[in-house]
């Protein structure tokens, strides 16, 4: 830890009072001391008041992140191995571990840091320069905590490649940091086998915050025919053809996505009832509209439209028009699962959405279930940066009277 002291402007730090983690720059007044960007720095009020410790870099706009409230907490390895003991405990009493994210980030406080398990490798996303350094200890520490449960880990791979890492001064990487190993994993979750490819894939490989969404369509699925659109590699699908689906057609964009799913479908004996074509969905809705389709079940599953605020009026235009046509598939009676992944689509943007798709579509909703992220994503009641970004809905849809 440096000498260095970050001064809050008198008014300001307001996220921070209410518990979260960030302070951006137009917050600060001062900076006391000397410090090198990535180092631990005690944080305090106008006044002088203690807020706590957290590591700066003054090259983002982002220039702190909170790691503790206590200004005597010592920042070591006993520190960092009490985190990553707490995440991990909190995991075993919350969701099937066989496959998690083991850490995520500030709701986990350890800001800027995503390990995710996909059975015995670790796939680490690292989006800041002081979490950065910490990194080694930290991954040291959560091997030792896992070997004690019997788990032994034969590789981790590094996936920093978000371009967020620019803005911290860091260099994106993606890579081993272990020893070398085969970088496609065979994971089981909800009893589907699936093969996560940890250095193709996209993000960590595998999306494991709609573990319990995926759980929750199958009741819907069994005798049905079933539409999965942004399939991605399969999951939903998958789940849909476990669950007694009549027929299941999977849609994305993606050749590799679309043949990683294949490879799925074959690794679970559903080749023959769940079915993959590689296509824009926002082309195909349409034609399959006009053809006069009609499904049981239809998920829509797209990735984040909008990672800015200054696109979220695009994003809505996409949002509605996925809605509007995949409510249109839905036969009278039958089922819609929606949901938008985008921190800056809130739940109530969203929900207002939908409410004008349905009204472009002429039908009615009810509502089954609102559902978010699985609980190894946890949402920190406190702070923006762990808020409901996973928004997932299911409806009943039926025509209108």
């Amino acid at each position: 830890m440096s000498n260095a002291a970050v001064v809050l402007k008198k008014g300001e730090g307001r996220t921070i009072k209410a518990g979260g983690a960030w302070i951006y720059d137009n917050e600060i007044d001062r900076i006391d001391g000397e410090f090198e960007n990535g180092d631990i720095v005690a944080v305090v009020d106008f006044d002088g008041y203690p807020m706590g410790q957290g590591f700066i870099n003054t090259r983002s706009r982002l220039t702190v992140r909170m790691l503790t409230r206590r200004r005597d907490t010592v920042i070591d390895d006993a520190f960092l191995e009490m985190r990553v003991r707490r995440a991990w405990e909190y995991r075993k009493a919350t969701v099937d571990t066989a496959s998690c994210r083991v850490i995520f980030g500030e709701a986990d406080f350890l800001p800027g840091l995503v390990v995710d398990k996909f059975s015995d490798v670790l796939v680490v996303e690292s989006l800041a320069l002081g979490i950065d350094r910490l990194k080694p200890a930290i991954l040291r520490s959560l091997l030792a905590v896992l070997a004690e449960d019997g788990i032994r880990i034969r590789g981790i791979y590094e996936r920093s490649d978000a371009k967020v890492r620019e803005q911290e001064g860091m260099e994106r990487f993606s890579g081993f940091i272990s020893e070398p190993f085969d970088t496609r994993v065979e994971i089981v979750e909800n009893g589907i086998r699936y093969i996560v490819d940890v250095k193709e894939g996209q993000k960590t490989g595998f999306f494991l915050d709609q573990k319990y969404n995926r759980l929750a369509i199958r009741r819907l699925c069994a005798g049905g025919r079933v539409l999965d659109c942004f399939t991605h590699t399969g999951a939903f699908a998958l789940n849909a053809g476990a669950a007694g689906a009549a027929s299941v057609l999977g849609v994305d964009a993606s050749e590799l996505g679309i043949a990683q799913a294949r490879e799925n479908a074959a690794l679970n004996g559903l080749s023959d009832r769940v079915q993959f074509t590689c296509a824009d969905v926002f082309e195909l809705l349409p034609e399959l509209e006009a053809k006069g389709e009609r499904f049981d079940v239809v998920i829509l599953d797209p990735p984040a439209f909008t990672k800015s605020r200054s696109s979220v009026k695009n994003a809505v235009r996409g949002y509605r028009e996925i809605n509007l046509r995949g409510m249109k598939l839905v036969r009278d009676g039958g089922y819609l699962a929606t949901c938008s992944c985008s921190h800056f689509m809130d739940p109530e943007l969203f929900t207002r959405t939908i409410r004008e798709a349905v009204r472009g579509a002429h039908k009615c909703l009810r509502q089954v279930e609102y559902r978010t992220q699985a609980p190894d994503h946890p949402i920190l009641w406190a702070g923006e940066q762990t808020s409901y970004y996973l928004k997932f809905l299911i409806f009943q849809v039926v025509d209108e009277m």
